[in-house]
């Protein structure tokens, strides 16, 4: 069994995708802080350091490798506040000689480095502490410096800033928040402005939808209004049939009704012969109309293969008129799209062809092409032409042109009708081989 979920909303799509975005690159923002936080404060309190074993460096030497000599103790940690050792082959001096067990083991080192210490486990001494150590030599003599900081005051301090950067992310993050809901509430307002119109709409105040929609709603709100063009060319095409049927097929009835009540006269072969023409008539114009009422002009969503539905027709009237040629050029593929309705589309070409293939001498040629947003429809046959004085008058609603051939002077005119619905044109000329040329055009 499907379960079927309810459509997640736009707003809360949002939320759903911009909210743990935001809160993710804080936290980000957040780590790398206190990763640069922690190399700034050790790359700065390094230098430091190393400007201080530079300076013991050269009082050293100054005292020409006499490490008693030197004037440091209590004046170096007063004004430095750090920690030092001094190693020569005779003497160590420490100070504060209680950082004794803490740097007495980093002297055994005689390279140039810096040196951490962690989790130190000795009483009344810090746990963490940043050295650098510095081996030189003065007359001969290996000389060793160190000199340290304690780095819990440092670190406990940023903690504390790290704490309050996190405080500020968080209020940031609920300012990002309501900037979020404002700005999507903000983006809605359309959407708002389009349901009302909906309303409205529906309940017959407006007739089309005039919302004032950004531009991306703009295709939308057109699809709807072609939509609603679309249905009330319907609408109003299904009124004039049932108007026109009802006022064609009034006279004809009456014309039956008269025959058929009359009992004065015989039913003889002539007034069979009127009834029956009368029902033709009625025949007649019921088949145009119920044609008619099938044309479904533009509709949203609708296609028709054109080069697919003309080969079958082609092959149709191929063996409708086995003694003549229909031919197809295109440089169109079997899958390409017109935005036609499909029925549309077979009854344009199949009127057209239908009316070549009867007055063609032998050859019948369909073009189908599509250039500069432009749906090209050309059917031309080899008869014998029409004149451009009676050009004029093909496509009009029953006219027959020749009574001869059979036919009630619809096919060009539902083209026409089928056409002018698209916002397309027809146009007659004569064509190249002497025959009749039709030149349809629509907009896609």
């Amino acid at each position: 069994m499907t379960l079927f979920k309810k459509p997640v909303s736009v707003k809360g799509a949002l939320l759903l995708l911009l909210l743990p975005a935001g809160v993710g690159l804080m936290a980000i923002a957040w780590l790398v802080h206190g990763l640069l936080l922690e190399r700034m404060s050790r790359e700065f309190v390094e230098s430091r350091l190393k400007d201080e074993v530079v300076f013991l460096e050269h009082h050293i030497r100054q005292a020409e490798g006499q490490i008693d000599m030197l004037q440091t103790g209590d004046y170096f940690e007063e004004v430095f506040h750090h920690a030092f050792a001094i190693q020569s082959p005779s003497q160590t001096v420490i100070s504060p000689q209680s950082w004794h067990p803490l740097l007495g083991p980093l002297l055994q080192s005689g390279e140039q480095q810096g040196i951490e210490v962690h989790n130190a486990k000795v009483p009344d001494l810090p746990s963490d502490i940043l050295a650098y150590q510095k081996s030189f030599f003065v007359k001969d003599t290996p000389i060793t410096v160190i000199v340290s900081e304690d780095m819990g005051a440092l670190q406990n301090s940023q903690a504390e800033l790290h704490a309050w950067t996190a405080i500020v992310s968080i209020l940031l993050i609920f300012l990002l928040v309501g900037v979020i809901w404002f700005g999507i509430n903000l983006s809605m307002r359309p959407v708002v402005s389009l349901q009302a119109a909906l309303k409205r709409l529906q309940s017959g105040e407006i007739s089309r939808i005039d919302a004032d929609a950004p531009e991306e709603f703009q295709p939308l709100v057109q699809q709807l209004n072609q939509l609603l063009d679309s249905l009330d060319q319907r609408l109003e095409r299904s009124r004039e049939a049932l108007a026109n049927l009802s006022h064609s097929v009034k006279t004809p009835i009456a014309a039956v009704r008269q025959v058929l009540e009359d009992t004065s006269r015989p039913l003889d072969e002539s007034l069979r012969h009127e009834m029956g023409s009368r029902l033709s008539d009625i025949d007649r114009q019921l088949e145009a109309e119920m044609r008619r009422s099938r044309f479904a002009g533009p509709q949203v969503g609708k296609s028709a293969y054109p080069v697919k539905q003309a080969r079958d027709l082609l092959w149709m009237l191929g063996r409708l008129y086995p003694e003549k040629s229909f031919e197809l050029s295109t440089s169109l593929t079997e899958e390409f799209r017109w935005p036609i309705e499909e029925h549309d589309l077979n009854e344009i070409l199949g009127n057209l062809l239908d009316n070549a293939g009867k007055w063609s001498k032998g050859c019948v040629e369909l073009s189908l092409e599509q250039r500069s947003g432009l749906a090209q429809i050309v059917v031309t046959d080899d008869g014998s032409g029409v004149s451009e004085s009676d050009q004029v008058h093909l496509g009009q609603r029953g006219r027959r042109l020749d009574e001869q051939t059979p036919g009630h002077g619809l096919g060009l005119a539902i083209v026409r009708e089928i056409v002018a619905r698209y916002g397309g044109e027809t146009c007659f000329s004569n064509g190249s081989k002497g025959g009749l040329k039709v030149l349809i055009e629509i907009s896609i």
